[in-house]
């Protein structure tokens, strides 16, 4: 028996295969084998490069429209949470705060009147417990996904039932004329200063973390984006500086198409990244961050005040609460309420306008008269004359029969009233500077993605114009 041989070319995929009968057949190879070399041989002729440099073009082009989308779409997303979500958030476990602590204000001073409370102050009690037990339902409703919020708000939920239950005795049995009354009443201010105020403090504090976490993935710098952006227009340049010195022809027209496509996403990118940054950053220096320290003071001042009604319904045994008084005062106002340091002095500092400057003035000078006045009611009340400190607390007539002129709850409701208007005030310059940073990347995601795919395909144009011309 005869072997025949068969001698084939180098790279055209056939074998020789020696047979035990005697008879050579020849096997071609595996595609997935025989593709490497297909493609090394492409590429060594100018149609394959430009095959494979029309294929690379396109793929950073659409790359480079996809991450922007993605990056900018998360960040439209996060500025939109600062506007709609956290900040609103934040803002009312801050009112569910000061309902709070109005409320306990409230009922001390109600306590303070007589036996009946005043008509203005139920209603300004059932108010506050009203308002506080509606924002605690919706920060409940708003809390999915934060375990650490919902378990404030469920010790929210669960403490002030305790706390009105309190405040119901220690009215019913001042009423009566009973003494106990006010032992409830201190009761009730315990349960609200141990228990749920801390828990609406911690709620504050989440809300307000969460704010300033929307406010970073907001800011954050599109990194992979612009990177992207500057590879994928370097690539077209050289593109067409390769076509150009090829052809001597100056332009190619898909690929300048290409190009200034992804010029305009480069740049809308960088421009409109930057100006959404630029007034976030304004929304939150001279809006957010206002906004905490303002609330923050006005706690501070129901928190003061409130325990200066107690320290009178003490009766000689409330220096725990005329003590806490001064340190809160002092936290507002500054040490001696000299008005140089605080919280006050915070705010005025942060104050970008003169409605801001002029409202936080305003508080500084009633907490500095406030001061002064209660250092007054203290020594009528330590020297025995608790009908003259208590006039000078809540207003009425001193033991003279003289009506008093001026009492710190004067002082405590011009505190509370211009740091309400300061409050309002820097929260329609946060909404208009944060509006303003959510618009500057308004339509920056679809547009970019719109214009890669016009740029990749631009470039496959001109790409295949060139290919056009070896046909």
């Amino acid at each position: 028996m005869t072997q025949t041989q068969y001698s084939g070319r180098p790279g055209d995929g056939v074998d020789v295969i020696a047979s035990a009968t005697g008879s050579d057949a020849p096997r071609r190879r595996p595609a997935w084998a025989e593709q490497p070399g297909r493609l090394r041989e492409a590429a060594t002729t100018e149609p394959g490069r430009l095959r494979v440099i029309g294929a690379l073009l396109a793929v950073l082009v659409v790359a480079f429209g996809a991450v922007t989308a993605w990056q900018i779409t998360d960040r439209a997303a996060a500025a939109d949470n600062v506007v709609n979500r956290s900040e609103p958030l934040s803002s009312r476990a801050a009112d569910i705060y000061r309902s709070l602590a109005d409320a306990d204000t409230t009922a001390a001073g109600g306590f303070l009147a007589g036996r009946q409370d005043p008509a203005d102050a139920r209603k300004r009690y059932n108010d506050d417990i009203r308002i506080a037990s509606r924002y605690i339902a919706e920060a409940a409703a708003a809390s999915e996904g934060s375990d650490q919020a919902k378990a404030q708000i469920e010790k929210l939920n669960e403490q002030l039932p305790v706390y009105t239950g309190y405040v119901e005795r220690a009215r019913a049995n001042n009423r009566l004329g009973y003494p106990v009354g006010g032992a409830y009443l201190r009761r009730a201010n315990t349960t609200m200063t141990q228990e749920i105020l801390p828990a609406a403090k911690e709620l504050y504090r989440i809300e307000t973390a969460r704010l300033g976490a929307d406010y970073a993935d907001a800011k954050a710098l599109p990194w992979a984006a612009w990177g992207l952006g500057v590879l994928a227009l370097g690539a077209l340049v050289w593109a067409q500086r390769r076509s150009y010195r090829r052809t001597n022809r100056v332009f190619n027209q898909g690929l300048v198409a290409g190009s200034a496509a992804t010029a305009v996403v480069l740049m809308w990118l960088v421009v409109g990244h930057s100006l959404a940054r630029i007034q976030l950053n304004d929304s939150y220096v001279n809006g957010a961050r206002s906004l905490q320290v303002l609330n923050t003071a006005r706690i501070e001042s129901l928190q003061a005040r409130a325990n200066e009604n107690l320290t009178l319904v003490a009766r000689g045994s409330g220096a725990s609460y005329n003590d806490a008084y001064r340190a809160e005062l002092q936290d507002l106002a500054g040490k001696g309420a000299n008005g140089k340091t605080g919280l006050l002095a915070q705010a005025l500092s942060m104050a970008d306008d003169a409605k801001g400057r002029d409202t936080v003035k305003t508080a500084m000078k009633a907490a500095q008269a406030w001061w002064a006045l209660n250092a007054t009611a203290r020594k009528d009340d330590d020297s025995g004359e608790y009908q003259d400190a208590l006039a000078r607390t809540i207003g009425g007539n001193l033991k003279s029969g003289q009506k008093a002129a001026q009492y710190t709850a004067q002082c405590f409701d011009a505190v509370d009233t211009n740091l309400a208007t300061a409050v309002a005030h820097e929260h329609t310059a946060f909404q208009r500077s944060a509006n303003d940073g959510r618009g500057a990347l308004g339509g920056l995601a679809a547009g970019a993605a719109l214009l890669a795919v016009l740029g990749a395909a631009g470039a496959a144009l001109g790409i295949g114009r060139r290919l056009s011309e070896y046909r």
